[in-house]
């Protein structure tokens, strides 16, 4: 065999056996509330592990720093993906936007009320009376609806909106400014990098929340389905990574998003907060909770956070969910695990 036959044959096996997502990969537009980030480990483990690009697609995130809200993105075609919470889903169909919500992105809610871990409040009864810190205005809906599950209402507490800044909220704590918080995920990892250990007194019944849900413009589900089924099977396999291999998860968020990990105890615990958050109860990931959607809406009425309430099967749709779960449980354990002995 002349050299020249040797290379065009060695060229032409390694082509043969170079995976095929190495080229024509479509598109996926998705805006949502971060960059890059813990918070949806998802996205950044499916891509440490090649799964858009081994479905066909890439992913290009929108600008999510914005005043216009992300529902408009999907209506005029600029996202073929919005993360939307429960609120922003709700309002958008009941002004009139073709939307459908196809997968769950967080079915456990990232907000809950935080005590100090030493302090001697042990349930929401006993924030009745006391002053409660609000992270912003818009947790005043969430205290509520904790004060509801008691019998008790946002009138008889005081309430006072702290900002995000952690040492601030530290402050507020320690000092006894306030006797809790009403945050969310985020608020407790400032916290605790301040020096302050948060125990959340948040009632069981309000921790089942389609936090973060991803919404599809209605009459582009046929159209868009071969990307968005590939979108979606590549980000469950991110998920799933989580529940069998976390340290797998780490590294590659430690290589994608180091600022988030310059403080490795404060790295882990958002990590296992977002994987409270992100990893499914249901047994198929993603798949759409219609019960509780439903049993969400009263308090969102009650709190004025929307303006009525939907039939739920005006706007869910599971039409991606067998789609975006069907894929080798074993493979993807292999494949983390692989990585992981490759980039430690």
């Amino acid at each position: 065999m002349t050299i020249f036959k040797a290379i065009l044959l060695g060229t032409a096996l390694a082509s043969a056996s170079a995976p095929a997502f190495a080229q024509n990969l479509t598109t996926v537009n998705m805006i949502n509330p971060l960059p890059r980030s813990t918070n949806f480990f998802p996205l950044v483990v499916a891509e440490a592990l090649g799964y858009f690009a081994e479905e066909g697609v890439e992913v290009n995130l929108l600008p999510s720093d914005t005043s216009i809200p992300y529902v408009a993105f999907v209506q005029n075609g600029q996202a073929d993906l919005a993360m939307l919470d429960p609120v922003e889903t709700i309002n958008a169909v009941v002004a009139g936007a073709g939307i459908n919500t196809v997968y769950e992105v967080m079915q456990n809610a990232p907000e809950g009320i935080g005590v100090l871990a030493s302090g001697t409040i042990d349930s929401i009864d006993d924030l009745v009376g006391t002053t409660v810190g609000l992270v912003s205005d818009r947790d005043r809906a969430f205290l509520q609806a904790a004060l509801d599950t008691v019998g008790a209402n946002i009138d008889q507490v005081q309430t006072v909106v702290l900002g995000e800044n952690g040492p601030t909220l530290a402050a507020a704590l320690r000092d006894g400014t306030v006797s809790a918080i009403s945050g969310a995920a985020p608020d407790w990892i400032a916290l605790n990098a301040n020096g302050i250990e948060v125990r959340l007194v948040t009632p069981a019944e309000l921790l089942p929340s389609p936090a973060n849900t991803f919404a599809i413009n209605a009459s582009a589900i046929e159209e868009k389905r071969a990307a968005i089924e590939a979108f979606l099977k590549a980000w469950s396999k991110g998920m799933y990574v989580a529940k069998v291999n976390p340290e797998m998860v780490a590294q590659a968020l430690r290589k994608a998003v180091p600022e988030e990990w310059e403080n490795e105890a404060s790295g882990q615990l958002y990590l296992s907060m977002s994987i409270g958050m992100n990893v499914s109860t249901t047994e198929r990931l993603g798949d759409l909770q219609t019960g509780v959607w439903t049993a969400l809406q009263p308090r969102l009425l009650s709190s004025g956070a929307i303006p009525q309430q939907l039939d739920v099967a005006t706007f869910l749709n599971d039409t991606y969910i067998a789609a975006a779960n069907d894929w080798d449980r074993a493979e993807v354990e292999a494949e983390a695990a692989a990585w992981l002995a490759a980039n430690k």
